[in-house]
């Protein structure tokens, strides 16, 4: 059985699956709130309270469960499995990684700990105005869409006052991205105001950054540099210079 327990703010969707879980539950019950959700916004957090099996699942359901997630794939913004079924947690861990949006495991013991996290910010973008025609963009703790799409808002409005830009970009407490999504959205973010750019400098000390500032130089043609996390001076001195 699938019930639908409570749909709250922040655009969340909050489910709870007893045994059996058959194909009529996705059709009659859980694809019509999904499709309701996202009609009201564009994305949706879902909390999953699973306390059924995989054996709980027919096998109908276990198909419906493929296609819902496939037809909703951009429609979440965020996901929390809840459960004591540790195989059915270590199985949506694994695959968590090819999802285009943050997942959370949590046992039934932490339910408000998972409503709390579908609630927060998982990682921030910062914006701030340093002089010398310089922003500093400081990227904090894991990324979701949620985070880029604050951020298009306030980069917009500071390049409708501004023709090109220097950036600063602080990667120096930057975690990562929760999900494929987020990592897409931020690639839409550089190409869409790449050409707006006229010098950029990232600070971190992360392997892979100086790798990203050379794929930005051939891909953008962005005259940009690399520099450690204890230089972030220098890198604001390079950039006004």
């Amino acid at each position: 059985m699938i019930e639908i327990d409570h749909t709250g703010d922040h655009g969340i969707l909050e489910i709870r699956m007893t045994p059996p879980v058959t194909d009529a539950d996705y059709t009659d019950t859980l694809i019509p709130a999904i499709d309701a959700a996202i009609a009201k916004g564009d994305r949706v957090r879902m909390l999953a309270v699973v306390e059924a099996g995989f054996s709980d699942f027919t096998l109908g359901a276990m198909l419906k469960d493929a296609r819902t997630g496939l037809k909703h794939w951009r429609g979440f913004d965020r996901a929390a499995l809840v459960t004591d079924n540790t195989a059915m947690r270590n199985a949506v861990g694994a695959f968590s990684v090819f999802l285009p949006c943050p997942v959370g495991k949590f046992a039934m013991s932490e339910l408000e700990d998972a409503r709390r996290w579908l609630r927060e910010s998982l990682g921030t973008i910062q914006q701030e105005e340093i002089g010398d025609g310089i922003l500093h963009l400081s990227l904090r703790g894991k990324l979701d869409g949620e985070a880029y799409a604050n951020d298009l808002e306030d980069l917009n409005r500071y390049m409708a006052k501004h023709e090109k830009m220097r950036l600063l970009i602080d990667l120096r407490d930057f975690d990562g991205w929760q999900g494929l999504g987020a990592l897409k959205d931020h690639f839409d973010l550089v190409r869409g105001h790449a050409s707006r750019v006229d010098r950029a400098a990232i600070v971190g000390d992360a392997g892979w950054q100086d790798m990203a500032v050379g794929i930005g130089k051939r891909a953008f043609g962005l005259d940009a540099r690399h520099f450690g996390g204890s230089e972030f001076d220098k890198a604001k001195e390079w950039l006004a210079a």
